[in-house]
Parts: structure tokens; sequence; C-alpha cells
């Protein structure tokens, strides 16, 4: 009797052992089963999904900073801004004394009128220069009119002497007669070459106020007294001391944020040397440097999701690729990696890639230059 309750008793052991087991078996199965499934939806979703969007917190928020700079020197008389004051395009933020630009103005101006009145005495002149033509070429007519007369009282003068010569010899003409024709004759040649002489002056007269007002003419050619080169040269450097005057006014070139201010009043500052910065922070763009074997589908134009340390994860900013550099990295960095050394190790390098923000989203939440931002690229769109 006893025998038969211990046989009971094991084999109801042996049952458990196997009802275990099996249960044991189907638990692995459906455990298997479970890691399959999740194997294969896992590989969808990366093959289907996933796959279609890079990443990379390497990426930071950057501006195109405008850099105030004069263009002119001089005196720093006022500075109307401080670091992180907001400031609209066109506001003066520097003044420059301008006291040497109001007098080089007046100056200019001065030079100006005085080129007006200049041009308008050539046109003047010249219709001076023509009435002096007029008188040169009547003198000329008139030295010619006295050298055809003096020309005819030699031919007179001459045939005189001739008959008077030819009686001399049968003493029909004393010899004071004869002389006396003589020295007529003489007389009249000697006023000739006068009135020769006399016919050149005017000629070269009348040539001289030619040439006189043909020089003026060149000053006056193909021009109105608005349009001649020294009125126009006067009228050029008048302009150029007011725009001189005008940059006196140092102004924000754009909309921003003032940045490193570094001009004070009364330091003597130079053309061209940098005064502050002024940060457009509603152009911020995002520069995102992706692994050079994340960017085979990335193309301008996709969108990107951005999120920036500065406001946490649950704040999502929206971009699209705005373009990629045109090398790595560490192609422009300062000391760049001679990789043609012996001692070269392949790494994996990193392209810029620019993102452009939504304009909207950076009014309601700005960033600042510099902050850290999360970037993932949607690659679906080619």
């Amino acid at each position: 009797m006893e025998s038969e309750v211990l046989d009971a008793a094991a084999r109801a052991a042996e049952d458990t052992d196997v009802r275990r087991l099996q249960h044991r078996k189907r638990l692995f199965a459906a455990l298997g089963a479970v890691a399959i499934a999740g194997g294969v939806g896992y590989a969808l979703y990366d093959r289907l999904y996933a796959s279609h969007f890079v990443a990379t917190d390497n990426a930071y928020t950057a501006a195109e900073t405008a850099q105030v700079t004069p263009a002119i020197g001089g005196i720093v008389r006022a500075v109307h801004v401080t670091d992180t004051q907001p400031v609209k395009a066109g506001d003066t933020v520097v003044s420059i004394d301008d006291t040497d630009a109001v007098l080089a103005l007046a100056q200019a101006e001065a030079e100006l009128g005085r080129a007006i009145r200049r041009v308008r005495g050539y046109a003047a002149n010249d219709d001076s220069l023509a009435a002096q033509i007029a008188a040169r070429a009547s003198d000329e007519q008139r030295a010619l009119a006295q050298v055809a007369a003096a020309q005819a009282d030699v031919e007179r003068a001459q045939i005189d002497l001739k008959r008077r010569d030819a009686l001399a010899g049968s003493g029909s003409v004393s010899g004071e007669e004869l002389t006396k024709a003589r020295n007529a004759f003489e007389s009249a040649r000697a006023n000739l070459s006068a009135a020769q002489a006399t016919a050149a002056q005017a000629r070269a007269s009348r040539t001289a106020a030619v040439g006189s007002r043909q020089a003026n003419a060149v000053l006056i050619a193909d021009a109105t007294e608005a349009t001649n080169p020294e009125v126009a040269l006067a009228r050029a450097r008048r302009d150029q001391a007011q725009l001189n005057l005008e940059r006196t006014a140092i102004r924000a070139p754009v909309d921003g944020v003032v940045a490193r201010r570094s001009v004070q009043v009364g330091q003597q500052v130079q053309a061209g040397a940098a005064l502050l910065s002024i940060v457009p922070l509603s152009q911020v763009h995002v520069d995102a440097n992706f692994k050079e074997v994340q960017l085979d589908r990335v193309r301008i134009g996709q969108p990107v999701a951005l999120r920036s340390d500065l406001y946490g994860h649950k704040v999502q900013y929206r971009g699209v690729v705005a373009g990629l550099a045109g090398g790595t990295g560490s192609t422009f960095a300062t000391i760049p990696a001679q990789n043609a050394t012996g001692n070269w190790i392949k790494v994996v390098q990193r392209v810029p890639v620019r993102v452009q923000l939504d304009p909207a989203e950076l009014a309601a939440r700005p960033l600042q230059v510099g902050l850290s931002m999360t970037a993932t690229i949607d690659t679906r769109r080619q």
C-alpha cells in the first residue's frame, strides 16, 4: 500500500516537471518570437523610416555679423549705444566731430561757384574773341589795300624814273630832277615794304585771334554750363564733401544687437577701424557639422528639425538645408591637417551644412550666436 502511494507521488512529481518544462519551452518560444518580431520590426522601421533621417549634435547657431567701421577718420564726439543694446538699421551709433567736414563742404561749394562763373566767362569770351577776329580781318583788308596802293606808287615812281633817266643823256632833264625821281622811287619802295609788313602783322593778328577763339572753344565745346568738365569736377568735389559730412554720423547697417563695442568718446579713429559689431538675431542660421558618411542623400531644400539646449527638447525649430560648405572643417582650419605626411591616420571628416531657420519661429524664440543645437535632416525629399 505504501509503495503505491510512493509511486503515485513520483508520477505526480514527474508530471509536474514535464508541465514546467513544456511551459518553459513555450515561454522561450514566445520570447524568441517576440525578439524576432522586434528585430524584424526594427529592421523595417530602420529601413523604411529611420534610415531617411541623419542627425548630429555638432551644430551651432551663427549669423552674418555686421562690423561697423567709419568711412572717414576723425575724433569721436559721441557714442550712442552700448553692448547688448538692440538697434534698427539706420540708427546713429557713433558720431564723429564734423567741424573739418563742414569747412571742407563750404570750400567745395565756393569752388563750385567759382567754376560756374569761370565757365560763364568762357562763353562770354567767345563772343569777344569773335569780334576781335572780325576787327583783325578788317585790319588785314585795310593793310592789303595799303599794300596795293604802295605797289601802285612804286610802279608809277619807277616809270617816272626811267623816263627822266632816258632824257638825262640829252640834257632835257636836270640832274636835280633825276635825283628827285630816284628818291621818289626809293621812297615808294620803302612805303611798299612798310605796307607789306603791316599786312603781315595784320594777318598774324587775325591768325592769333582765330587761335585764341579755337582754344576758348575747346573749353566749352560739346558741353553746357552744367556738363562742363570744370563744373562737373567742382560739383563732384562738393558732393564728396557733402558725403563726408554725412559720414560723420555712423549708422547701423542692419537690425540687431550691439556686440564687441570698443570705441570711446574722444578717441581718434581711422577709416576702416573696427568700432563695434551688430549681430542680426533675426537672420540667425545653424551650421550643422555632419559626418561625411551621412551626406550621400542630403540635398539643398530638405526639411530639418532642430532643438536648442537653450529651450530644451520640448521646443522644436523648423528649417531647411540652405547649402553645403565647399570643404570640410579641417580644410579651413587655421592649421590644416597634413595628410601627405607618413604619420597618417584616417579620420572621418565633418562637412558644415547651413540650415536656414523659420523667421517667425526666431521672432517668437530668439537665439543668440554660438548656441548648441541638435539637427535632424529628413532626406526623403530628393
